[in-house]
């Protein structure tokens, strides 16, 4: 784990709120943080211990499809408490909601903290302590089928290739209703093609309401340069029919906003605006 980093997103949360940090908490194996029993352990107990109000992600978190089958819902469902992660953390959003119908926070990793933009770590405190409602994101531009007006409903989603891997699992959420947002990062357009297109083949994209489009960071491929990954993203939206919003400040660009995962948001597509209408846990 990246010392400079962690230290400085430790300083920065240090700040606000009282910190429990594993004494190990840089330890690794290979690609992982150690097993897979002693991280559900570790994730267990903070479920558990009434003391703790938030679980924040320090990293991405490889290997959390490992965990879901040893995650203890139960008591998640007893002490609803957000937890706080993106990227590969969207398997633990979604297992939260699902599982123990419990708002998780897609928003920046303890690592990615202390290099953000002073307003996006303000407005994840906010999030966090049940303020943060309103205008997410302006100046968004229009992407997929055309849209009109204002739509409503829970924002659901995501890593983009983590959801692929979610479809037909039980940490999948549904999404009738729901307005879609995906973000990836390092990923050829031509994955991106193939993951957009299989979670609407397993029907995850079924009646969705709308999408908003985060950033697609180093998502390119040399070999092929054309069509760039947002151009993708746009026609495979268009192809389902999906009214959607791209530009949105959300994953692993400069700046990640955080966003209540199933909170209800609003899209003004004649605006070109995206509005949080519910916060977190809360």
């Amino acid at each position: 784990m990246p010392g400079d980093r962690l230290r400085a997103g430790l300083e920065r949360a240090g700040d606000r709120y009282r910190l429990r940090v594993p004494h190990d908490i840089e330890r690794a194996a290979g690609y992982l943080a150690g097993s897979d029993q002693k991280r559900a352990d570790e994730l267990n107990r903070s479920l558990r211990d009434p003391d703790v109000r938030a679980v924040w992600l320090a990293r991405g978190g490889y290997g959390i499809l490992r965990l879901l089958p040893l995650l203890d819902a139960d008591a998640l469902r007893r002490d609803p408490k957000p937890i706080i992660g993106f990227s590969d953390a969207t398997a633990l959003l979604g297992w939260a909601l699902c599982a123990a119908g419990v708002r998780g926070i897609h928003g920046p990793v303890v690592c990615q903290l202390g290099a953000l933009p002073p307003e996006d770590a303000e407005w994840l405190f906010d999030l966090v302590e049940g303020r943060a409602a309103g205008p997410l994101a302006a100046e968004l531009a229009p992407t997929g089928a055309p849209g009109r007006g204002r739509i409503e409903g829970p924002l659901i989603g995501g890593n983009l290739i983590m959801l692929g891997h979610l479809v037909r699992t039980g940490a999948f959420p549904a999404m009738t209703g729901a307005l879609v947002f995906v973000e990836e990062v390092d990923e050829k357009p031509y994955s991106i093609d193939r993951c957009l297109t299989g979670i609407e083949l397993a029907g995850g994209l079924d009646r969705v309401a709308g999408a908003l489009v985060g950033d697609f960071t180093a998502c390119v491929d040399p070999k092929y340069p054309a069509p760039d990954a947002l151009e993708v993203v746009h026609e495979r939206l268009q192809a389902y029919g999906i009214a959607g919003l791209g530009g949105a400040p959300i994953g692993h660009g400069r700046r990640n906003r955080a966003v209540p995962f199933g909170g209800r948001a609003a899209l003004d597509f004649d605006r070109g605006t995206a509005e949080l209408l519910e916060p977190a846990v809360g």
